[in-house]
């Protein structure tokens, strides 16, 4: 079995070019779902049926798996056994006649606008502080991902034209526009800071660390969360609440949800338009607080 598990993995990475993050995530999945067969002595991907998935869902409830987190592990398994399929290894996607769980749709997590604009008056008029203040108004300007911020070269941004090159982990890159105030960050900290940080000049990273090299998802958790400190924001702020920050304000302004699939970088419509809960929560808020007879 382990031999079967290690083709699917190779043809994740050589085949459907799969990304780093993503391939381990499905390494895990499967790697754990593996360790489910053994314990039910089942050695063979042929002897694995509808039963056999509805247990191992029953199992991942059983040991306190979210919602979420089993569809995730059940889609890994369903492309294992896809793979399977499209081998001819076996006729039928045990899977696919498997009713996974429901996951219920919570509105994001998102940041008023005096929040942010409080995190963001945090940084200090020093090298680091310009830094984070570009990182920050970066992050909140475009909506980008913790990982395709710190992808980002210098040569990524365009800073006459006012827009950034945004690479992904999916291979497929999008331009996103920046205001004025992102604009002007990005451009004090490339004008008076980075060479600091520098010990390298043949470094591409737009944003780097203490060491001179490119800036670590670890570290931008970091940043993120001490300005957050520094800013008595009770709320918890991760990377992703930023994010979401950027989508809810941009509807709750007039965004329509096209461009700002465009902006996310989503594939599916249906990734944005959670972004309509946040903004119905807003209106129904509204009506409470300002209807005679609400």
């Amino acid at each position: 079995m382990d031999t079967v598990f290690s083709e699917f993995e190779a043809y994740l990475f050589q085949e459907k070019k799969m990304a780093k993050n993503s391939l381990q995530a499905y390494r895990r999945d499967i790697r754990g779902f593996a360790g489910f067969l053994e314990d039910k002595h089942i050695d063979k991907p042929a002897d694995v049926n509808n039963a056999t998935i509805v247990s191992y869902i029953l199992y991942l409830k059983k040991e306190g798996r979210t919602t979420a987190t089993i569809n995730r592990k059940m889609a890994s398994v369903r492309a294992f056994f896809s793979f399977l399929v499209l081998r001819g290894d076996i006729k039928e996607n045990p899977v696919s006649k498997v009713k996974t769980p429901k996951v219920e749709k919570k509105a994001p997590q998102y940041l008023s606008l005096e929040d942010v604009e409080c995190l963001l008056a945090q940084p200090e008029d020093t090298p680091k502080g310009k830094r984070d203040k570009a990182i920050l108004e970066l992050m909140y300007a475009t909506g980008m991902r913790v990982s395709e911020i710190i992808q980002m070269d210098v040569s990524d941004v365009n800073l006459k034209m006012g827009f950034a090159a945004c690479g992904s982990e999916d291979g497929k890159g999008r331009i996103i526009p920046m205001g004025s105030i992102c604009r002007n960050a990005v451009q004090e900290y490339l004008s008076d800071c980075r060479e600091q940080f520098l010990k390298d000049p043949k470094e591409t990273a737009l944003f780097v660390n203490y060491s001179g090299s490119r800036l670590t998802r670890q570290g931008l958790w970091k940043i993120i969360k001490y300005y957050a400190q520094k800013a008595g924001i009770e709320k918890k702020i991760t990377p992703q609440i930023l994010r979401h920050s950027f989508a809810v304000h941009m509807l709750q302004n007039g965004a329509d949800l096209k461009s700002l699939q465009e902006l996310l970088g989503h594939e599916d419509a249906a990734a944005t338009q959670i972004y309509l809960l946040a903004n119905q929560n807003r209106i129904k808020d509204v009506y409470d607080k300002t209807h005679p007879r609400a």
